[in-house]
């Protein structure tokens, strides 16, 4: 008789995504994964072949999780961009793991393949990778700065985010 499993993928892959938000990249070792998780690190392996695959399976998790509550969105970029920010604040971690080199580039594309379509109707189908490139670059930039807390000549940050996405949108739109 087969000794029961003690784990899953998706339990190893919940446990990697709760430490990266406690303890960040660094702290999400296959050790600490499977202390969470309640089985010996030789175990993870049967699951997981090494550091590099779990962040990979972190970071596809966390990019379906984003693509998900994209598409509880109206499907506007202005909302698509909003959802975004809202996710980085909800898990930073996660947010920073998505721009790594671990992250699959087929969950990259399902992830941005919303940002281009709204794009392409805001900016003409001409311009939608363009303007896709501009409005993640702003979005994720403006986050990226909020999160590590370099906005510090004091405002309103909320609304100097909304500021920037109207602007962005109203460019596009116009075509400038």
């Amino acid at each position: 008789m087969p000794t029961p499993e003690k784990t899953s993928l998706s339990k190893i892959v919940a446990a990697g995504r709760e430490l990266l938000e406690e303890v960040g990249r660094q702290g999400l070792t296959m050790q600490s994964v499977a202390e969470r998780v309640g089985v010996r690190a030789p175990s993870l392996y049967k699951r997981v072949g090494n550091r590099a695959d779990l962040l990979r399976a972190v970071a596809e998790a966390t990019i379906n999780d984003l693509v998900a509550q994209g598409e509880a969105t109206d499907g506007s970029l202005e909302e698509l961009v909003r959802s975004y920010r809202r996710f980085a604040h909800a898990r930073p971690e996660g947010f920073r793991l998505m721009f790594a080199p671990e992250a699959p580039r087929d969950a990259l594309v399902r992830l941005i393949t919303p940002v281009l379509e709204a794009s392409g109707r805001l900016a003409g189908e001409e311009h939608a990778l363009e303007a896709a490139r501009t409005v993640t670059a702003w979005a994720t930039g403006f986050i990226d700065m909020e999160l590590n807390g370099l906005f510090r000549m004091g405002g309103d940050v909320e609304r100097a985010f909304e500021y920037g996405l109207a602007a962005i949108l109203r460019a596009l739109k116009d075509g400038h």
